[in-house]
């Protein structure tokens, strides 16, 4: 196992996540330049938050033609793990790894807190070790009201594609507690062969107890478990 992290112009998340994966659950984890093309042998791809191309156009666009993303694309299309958070996220929209798009906030304001987001099944690569219950996880965008048409979000329902959603502290999923306006309260989605996955909050800044908050860290335990006895 190998993770790389994708360093973008505007990438201010990438030592976050390295921090993590490197440091805290020890694991072999190197920078992907966008410039570059060789994902150097990194068989679980991560795609940072931040502000890409300083989010010129829309969050993502440009990012999307990279091209270390024409690598990423193919390692997604042979099954290979992608992870996009927050801008990350966005990129993997907007490439079409991932269904749907990130609108700006329905407050048309930046938001930068810890919110609550609640699983919707744990038999996922990122959440089968995540506890079923309300997660306390920090957001920080302008553009995270995630959007999709009736059609598609009929099939990630079925399709069992919903990650995340937006709840209260208590794990009630309401509109006062969706803090961007998105579809149904959706914070994170993954693709319909659940191997590609984004979310807008930042897990990586809730898995430190010297932060005073692990509830990000299921996520990271669970990749590891996945990739070790297959989920």
């Amino acid at each position: 196992m190998k993770f790389g992290v994708v360093v973008f112009p505007g990438s201010n998340c990438d030592e976050d996540m390295v921090y993590v994966l490197r440091d805290i659950l020890k694991q072999e984890t190197v920078k992907l330049w966008h410039k570059n093309t060789d994902l150097e042998g990194c068989t679980h791809i991560i795609l940072p938050g931040g502000f890409s191309y300083g989010d010129y156009l829309r969050s993502g666009a440009i990012a999307r033609f990279s091209p270390i993303m024409s690598s990423v694309m193919k390692h997604a299309e042979n099954g290979g793990f992608v992870f996009g958070v927050c801008n990350g996220f966005q990129i993997l929209c907007e490439s079409g790894l991932l269904p749907g798009a990130l609108l700006h906030n329905s407050s048309r304001k930046f938001i930068c807190k810890n919110v609550f987001i609640k699983p919707e099944n744990n038999n996922t690569q990122l959440t089968n070790s995540v506890p079923m219950k309300a997660l306390k996880i920090p957001i920080a965008h302008g553009e995270g009201k995630y959007f999709a048409d009736a059609e598609t979000l009929a099939n990630l329902n079925k399709n069992g594609q919903i990650l995340f959603r937006y709840c209260d502290e208590n794990g009630a999923i309401t509109d006062e507690a969706n803090p961007n306006g998105a579809s149904e309260n959706i914070a994170g989605v993954c693709n319909a062969t659940k191997n590609v996955f984004g979310m807008m909050p930042h897990p990586e800044r809730a898995a430190d107890e010297l932060l005073a908050n692990t509830d990000g860290k299921s996520l990271f335990e669970s990749i590891l478990k996945a990739a070790l006895v297959g989920v």
